[in-house]
């Protein structure tokens, strides 16, 4: 119970506090970046559903979240007795804290930096830490292994925070900001790639992905009695296999089509957990469509993919469940058309 009271408690707060972080830059910076347009300026401002926010210190929100992780880490040091928690939580907090600061310090630019840094301190202690140091398999197979065991450990406490419940209130930002593949493939120099994107058949690799992982784990429990033995060798095989296997074929298919986020599109299973709670997400691109010029830079610069004018111009937040939110899209765009916010959308009829 501790362990989800904290968790809601985060929502709580993030959801007041979080939309003023993600937002819209007021002076546009005539510079091109790799031809497209981007702005640059230090005043914040943002729009929460129909009215404005006050302005808000940029180093406000890496603050709050460095504080409030840090009550979370000592709450469930006090409720467990594990010292485990303490850090665990502490440091993601001080993780969050530094790219989302160094994010908000940085020009529009150069604000790429501080996701980079997000991605590799939480990414690189997610996989390092936790994985390779505490034999804990991070795997998706992992999750289906440590559930059929009824072991509430790293990978299930991960999963259902980041890529299943924590998806509902902040979309599939663990795979913009946290990832331990994209942080890898991100550094790779296809970021805008200008290639199309694969016909759709080729999008439904990640369904059989999942149902191939997903198979093997069944096969090896009820067919052949396998059983997980938490933080073992045997786990951290799996883990190790795992992730050379992702990181074998994310790069040879962003070399192959000259895309960084190949993998995560075509490949990867996780995003089948998280599409149905990626569209009731809370926290997601959201515009002006009388600003929207349609000049194409937003979706240009879309890693996904994502026709995001398309959503702006038809008065529609974003809500195709491939957005990662990365906000690309809101630096690159120099009408200041676009921002993040938490908010309820319609269903369609």
């Amino acid at each position: 119970m501790a362990i989800f009271t904290a968790y809601l408690y985060l929502a709580r707060i993030s959801e007041q506090v979080i939309p003023h972080f993600f937002m819209k830059r007021n002076m546009i910076d005539n510079q091109p970046r790799d031809q497209l347009p981007i702005k640059t300026s230090s005043h914040l401002e943002t729009n929460i559903c129909q009215g404005k926010s006050p302005n808000l210190s940029p180093w406000a929100i890496p603050i709050v979240l460095f504080a409030l992780f840090w009550i979370i880490a000592i709450l469930f040091w006090l409720t467990t007795g594990r010292m485990f928690y303490l850090f665990n939580f502490g440091y993601i907090g001080t993780a969050l804290a530094a790219g989302l600061g160094v994010y908000a310090w940085l020009p529009a630019r150069k604000k790429p930096l501080g996701r980079r840094l997000a991605q590799f301190l939480v990414g690189a202690y997610m996989l390092v830490f936790l994985g390779l140091l505490q034999r804990e398999n991070m795997q998706i197979e992992g999750f289906f292994f440590y559930l059929l065991a009824g072991l509430f450990a790293g990978s299930v406490i991960h999963y259902l925070v980041a890529k299943v419940v924590g998806v509902v209130i902040f979309n599939r930002g663990w795979c913009g900001w946290a990832c331990w593949t994209a942080m890898i493939l991100d550094l790779l120099p296809f970021k805008r790639h200008k290639t199309e994107p694969l016909p759709a058949p080729w999008w439904g690799l990640r369904y059989v992905h999942f149902g191939l992982s997903l198979g093997l784990v069944a096969f090896l429990w009820w067919g052949l009695g396998y059983r997980v033995e938490e933080q073992s060798l045997t786990e951290l095989y799996w883990l190790l296999g795992g992730n050379l296997l992702y990181y074998a074929i994310g790069i040879g298919l962003a070399i192959t089509l000259k895309d960084n986020r190949a993998f995560c599109k075509y490949v990867c299973p996780i995003p089948t957990l998280q599409k149905i709670p990626a569209r009731f997400a809370l926290l997601k691109i959201a515009g002006y469509a009388e600003k929207c010029t349609e000049c194409g830079a937003c979706t240009k610069m879309c890693p996904m993919d994502i026709d995001i004018s398309g959503y702006i111009k038809n008065n529609q937040r974003v809500l195709s469940t491939e957005c990662v939110m990365c906000l690309e899209c809101v630096n690159v765009c120099a009408r200041d058309a676009l921002f993040a916010n938490f908010a309820v959308d319609r269903l369609a009829r």
